[in-house]
């Protein structure tokens, strides 16, 4: 399937344009929208625009409560329990990132657990928020159920992403990984462009590796049995225990610490997805010298990107330098938008009242749009 490129300034009129169609006000559909094509100009296709139909399935279901605000339900100088009501899980997340923040600033430490959410979109942009702000950022998430954890052959756990981000020169440090080998959103884009999985990816109803993405999609929502592998595989010779002990880690910080759904009770509801949040803020200055120890840290990574590399390499990599060198490139480019996500979009202005062409004039929709809708 081929892809359109379009401007940034395009697709964020149009992203939030479309949110406030949805009901929601105009600061928190910018707010939304951002973190959406955030994804996006780091390359990170699965969770960006390509998203939109989660929403409007989410909205249309009565997952995701428009206008639901977020609670902090319970304290203390340092940590917080925030009850999600079902809202948006980017507003919730602003919500108790700002909240982290803020304890930080005056303690030094700020730690947020969050239950009852919604998707919350790359987990990154929350440790950004407090990067931005001279802290370390720490957030993680857990989902409906997409990872079938080593030995197991049904799904328990979901993609479970964790991301951490640290002031840094000339750029931060910026990761942000699923413990699952790939994440859903990866096997919706797969599924989009008709390709098979890569060997290693997911496993069928049967626990046997599975290269069709549409089965795999499907017996995830239905729970038929099989998903995603956690990262190392379905073996423990490559590493699988750790990938769903990490993948447990963030159950911890998410729906364990508030009380909240685990993994294989999300999504099963009516009136909500129960997706649960962790997040942390820390200030350097609590372990000594700030500045010191940001310029400790840019000089290891420096060290890194200049270690001798192997044959064939032409470049070693710190994380968050290739986001933000797709960042500057494709704001000058152009987003990549697949064109069966452009059918959705077209298929969201149809619902919304709102005209396609109006933002995406010149477009001709494939002749040929048939595909797996898996989520």
């Amino acid at each position: 399937m081929a892809y359109v490129k379009w401007q940034y300034e395009v697709l964020n009129k149009f992203c939030t344009d479309a949110f406030q169609s949805f009901g929601f006000a105009k600061d928190d559909s910018a707010f939304i929208t951002d973190v959406l094509l955030t994804a996006d100009l780091y390359g990170i296709e699965s969770h960006g625009m390509q998203r939109m139909v989660r929403y409007h399935k989410g909205i249309e279901k009565g997952s995701i409560h428009i206008d639901a605000q977020p609670e902090t339900v319970f304290e203390t100088p340092v940590s917080a329990t925030v009850e999600g009501n079902s809202a948006m899980g980017q507003l919730v997340s602003k919500y108790a990132m700002e909240l982290a923040i803020k304890k930080a600033q005056a303690s030094g430490i700020g730690m947020v657990t969050v239950r009852n959410s919604n998707h919350f979109g790359i987990a990154g942009y929350y440790t950004k928020m407090a990067c931005d702000k001279g802290l370390m950022g720490i957030a993680c998430t857990n989902s409906e159920a997409i990872m079938v954890p080593t030995f197991a052959s049904m799904a328990m756990l979901g993609s479970n992403p964790i991301a951490i981000a640290m002031p840094a020169k000339p750029y931060p440090f910026w990761f942000d990984a699923s413990t699952t080998v790939v994440t859903r959103g990866k096997l919706e884009i797969y599924n989009k462009n008709g390709d098979p999985l890569p060997d290693g990816w997911a496993l069928n109803a049967q626990g046997k590796p599975s290269s069709d993405a549409p089965d795999v999609l499907a017996n995830i929502v239905a729970k038929n049995g099989g998903g995603i592998n956690p990262l190392g595989g379905s073996s423990e010779k490559t590493g699988s225990h750790k990938g769903y002990g990490w993948g447990m880690v963030c159950e911890l910080f998410s729906s364990i610490l508030s009380l909240g759904n685990t993994s294989d009770e999300c999504c099963t509801f009516e009136d909500k997805t129960g997706i649960c949040h962790g997040f942390i803020a820390i200030d350097p200055a609590i372990f000594g010298d700030a500045k010191a120890i940001e310029e400790h840290l840019s000089q290891y990574l420096e060290k890194l990107r200049n270690a001798p590399k192997a044959e064939g390499a032409e470049r070693i990599w710190t994380h968050g330098e290739k986001e933000h060198f797709a960042e500057a490139r494709l704001r000058k480019e152009g987003i990549p938008v697949n064109d069966n996500t452009m059918v959705e979009l077209n298929d969201l202005c149809s619902f919304l009242g709102i005209d396609f062409a109006e933002y995406f004039a010149g477009y001709e929709l494939p002749k040929d749009n048939s595909f797996f809708a898996g989520y």
